[in-house]
């Protein structure tokens, strides 16, 4: 099962966070689809694999949506597509969809995001609480496209990094830009990419 669940420092234990990575994903078009009409069998964050430079930079994003889960700031309608617009540097919701969103067509690397109650907190158990096995089930039985490990290699190999510069403003940055090594490059854009995250707004 290439489904992970993620461990996140400091988020409460009444919920559980399972990721996934799909590559070469060729119905884009369907999945897009259930998200636009609300289908609940897929509430997810979906989120290009093309737009992400690395485990942290999306976990960066997942913690900043729990945390506006459980304080109830939520500014979209569920912690999903709040994991989305986490990841953008400002707070243009449309423009966050359109970047970090599944694309019809164009999105071929896929990453997945589930956030469940955990079946071990001690508050009640909504019946649409679902297991890791479940999840995968679905996951496996709707995307059409090939699991692959979500780790920092797997990343490196997707990554449109044009597309990363200019949505998060590294073009023409001579810190990055005197980086001879590419380890070290990558190292420095995503630092800037999550300082650019947690700067949204201020």
């Amino acid at each position: 099962m290439s489904l992970e669940r993620l461990r996140l420092e400091l988020v409460p234990p009444s919920y559980d966070v399972y990721a996934a990575l799909f590559r070469d994903v060729t119905n884009s078009e369907f999945l897009h689809a259930q998200l636009l009409s609300r289908n609940s069998d897929f509430e997810y964050a979906f989120v290009d694999a093309s737009s992400v430079v690395s485990r942290l930079h999306l976990l960066s994003a997942v913690y900043n949506a729990l945390n506006a889960l459980v304080d109830g700031t939520l500014r979209t309608p569920n912690v999903h597509s709040e994991i989305v617009v986490s990841l953008n540097t400002n707070n243009n919701i449309s423009d966050a969809y359109r970047r970090w969103g599944i694309t019809p067509g164009k999105t071929k690397d896929l990453i997945v995001v589930k956030v469940v109650l955990s079946t071990t907190a001690h508050e009640p158990i909504p019946t649409q609480t679902q297991t890791q096995e479940a999840i995968w089930t679905h996951l496996t039985q709707h995307i059409q496209g090939t699991p692959a490990p979500l780790t920092d290699e797997e990343l490196s190999q997707v990554t449109d990094w044009p597309k990363v510069r200019k949505y998060y403003r590294l073009n023409g940055v001579p810190a990055l830009d005197r980086l001879a090594d590419e380890g070290e490059r990558r190292k420095q854009s995503e630092t800037l990419a999550i300082m650019g995250m947690a700067l949204r707004g201020l």
